[in-house]
């Protein structure tokens, strides 16, 4: 491949040279469980898919491990103001996160562990760290010492003497400077007791950072290529990461890419602020391929401002390439065996994963798609199609993937929609066949006003939906 990749510890557009020939490791931070995720959560989930299914084009072989993070300070919180067990508030919530990302069509990871599965990696990686000088134990704490590692900062280019406490703990009482982070936290009064394990230290719980360390490591080695997440996680999480993991002696991270935010009014997508547009709740009104298409059209290191006018305009956008590819596969069918990528969009990708140009490549072919379609010019029609619906693939976007097919809903009701209009359709033929136009024309308007739009052509009407 010629991928280039921009790596947040280099601050510079990177040649991506895979480890080992032929295949790649990513290790992508999934979300922490405490909450239903908001779209400014899946922007990862999305962009990185979008990386794996290049990498996977390219023909390489792709290792992706996305975490879940299912027990954390916050996640204790809200069950107790909830009165559930921590570990159902966290099931229910991943069950969420893994339904955002299915109907947005993320591919599954290779592996998906959880942090809870993982607590003797854990406890390996602290003592390995405690016998190198880099972490200590305090009343059943164990922290990471900051001061012991000399490239601590070099991932965000911060100097350590610059940086405020970790503030990831009550009372920095313990610590033997108040930058020192949490690798493990002891089992306080008031907190369940299954939320605690046992360790050399004492019972306690695994600090955020320490997880992925740990799960990176189990699955993917002491060194892979890609660590990738959020904006928001280069500092302190990302920081953190490195440094515990290079001071226990792996090499850990090639390249660190990390994705923009999705801002709502200017500010950042948090469930703190209350500023979130859950995922389940968009896609009720929003088609799922039509969020998929206004989220990866954008780079992924951009800011998104999530807006209901951004968010029709895409949709119209995405509309455009999807009556395209359906005419097209009606005239000439859907395999057409002609799948070559433009050059722009190979290149576009390439280039850091260009996605606006690699959209304005999709774009572009359906116009000249389009221009075959007018002209009944067949094999011009099957050449667009092929090349609209490979680079379609590689966007996880391609309108006759089953992924999208059903429109977001159930095989059985699409069955029933499609038959249902094409009963009217058949009714509307009907009364023009016996010159009644007015039934004819009052049967389109009923099918327009619910959103489904007719078109004559020559081999007969065809619709979609208008929205």
């Amino acid at each position: 491949m010629s991928l280039r990749l921009y790596d947040t510890a280099a601050r510079a557009v990177r040649d991506f040279t895979p480890l080992r020939a032929g295949q790649a490791s990513v290790y992508v931070c999934g979300l922490t469980v405490q909450g239903p995720p908001h779209v400014g959560h899946v922007r990862a989930a999305l962009a990185f898919d979008v990386l794996r299914r290049w990498m996977t084009a390219g023909g390489l072989e792709v290792s992706y491990v996305r975490n879940v993070t299912d027990i954390d300070d916050k996640i204790l919180v809200k069950a107790a103001a909830h009165g559930v067990p921590w570990w159902a508030w966290a099931y229910e919530n991943e069950l969420a996160c893994t339904r955002a990302y299915d109907v947005l069509g993320v591919l599954p990871p290779t592996y998906e562990p959880r942090a809870t599965g993982h607590v003797p990696d854990m406890v390996a990686l602290i003592e390995r760290l405690i016998e190198r000088g880099h972490a200590y134990a305090a009343d059943g704490d164990v922290y990471f010492d900051v001061r012991s590692f000399p490239g601590y900062g070099e991932l965000t280019g911060q100097k350590a003497d610059d940086l405020q406490p970790a503030a990831d703990t009550d009372s920095d009482e313990r610590k033997r400077d108040p930058r020192d982070f949490a690798l493990w936290k002891a089992h306080k009064p008031g907190e369940p007791d299954t939320a605690a394990w046992p360790t050399p230290w004492g019972r306690g719980r695994p600090g955020w950072h320490l997880e992925c360390s740990a799960m990176a490591e189990r699955y993917l080695g002491a060194e892979f290529d890609v660590h990738g997440g959020g904006l928001d996680l280069r500092f302190p999480h990302h920081e953190n990461e490195r440094a515990q993991s290079q001071a226990a002696g792996d090499a850990f991270a090639r390249y660190w890419l990390h994705n923009g935010w999705v801002t709502l009014g200017g500010e950042k997508m948090s469930k703190s602020l209350g500023n979130t547009a859950l995922v389940d709740e968009v896609v009720r009104r929003v088609r799922p391929v039509e969020l998929r298409y206004y989220l990866v059209a954008p780079h992924y290191r951009s800011t998104i401002e999530f807006t209901d006018a951004a968010l029709a305009e895409a949709g119209a956008a995405y509309r455009r390439i999807e009556s395209f590819v359906r005419r097209a596969a009606e005239r000439v069918g859907a395999d057409t065996g002609k799948a070559e990528l433009p050059p722009e969009f190979t290149a576009a990708l390439d280039d850091d994963l260009g996605t606006p140009a690699a959209v304005a490549a999709v774009h572009e072919a359906v116009r000249q798609g389009n221009t075959a379609l007018a002209a009944e010019d067949d094999d011009a029609v099957a050449a667009a199609l092929g090349s609209v619906r490979a680079m379609l693939a590689v966007l996880g976007l391609d309108p006759l993937d089953p992924q999208w097919a059903t429109g977001g809903g159930s095989d059985r009701l699409t069955e029933v929609t499609d038959g249902l209009v094409g009963l009217a359709l058949e009714q509307r033929q009907a009364a023009r066949a016996r010159k009644d136009y007015a039934a004819a024309d009052a049967i389109r308007d009923q099918l327009t006003s619910l959103g489904v739009s007719v078109e004559d052509t020559p081999h007969g009407p065809r619709w979609e939906l208008s929205r």
